[in-house]
């Protein structure tokens, strides 16, 4: 499962930095959560002003997802 993510909605100035988090599958809209295929959590990309970016299955693939994109990610714990 993966979700787009447009890089164009961070802002231009300062560090370029995303937080990757864990995100419970039964927290999510219902059209994802049937899209989750049995997994119990995913990862979460999220901007600094806490807007999701992108939500995908692996923790490594969040932080390639960000690199990718030219974003500093950060775990959020």
């Amino acid at each position: 499962m993966q979700t787009p993510f447009d890089s164009s909605t961070s802002a231009t100035s300062g560090p370029r930095i995303v937080y990757v988090k864990t995100v419970a599958v039964g927290d999510l809209p219902k059209d994802m959560q049937a899209s989750a295929e049995g997994r119990e959590q995913l990862y979460a990309v999220h901007d600094a002003e806490g807007e999701q970016l992108a939500v995908v299955t692996d923790r490594k693939l969040a932080f390639v997802l960000a690199r990718q994109n030219d974003f500093s990610p950060v775990a959020v714990h």
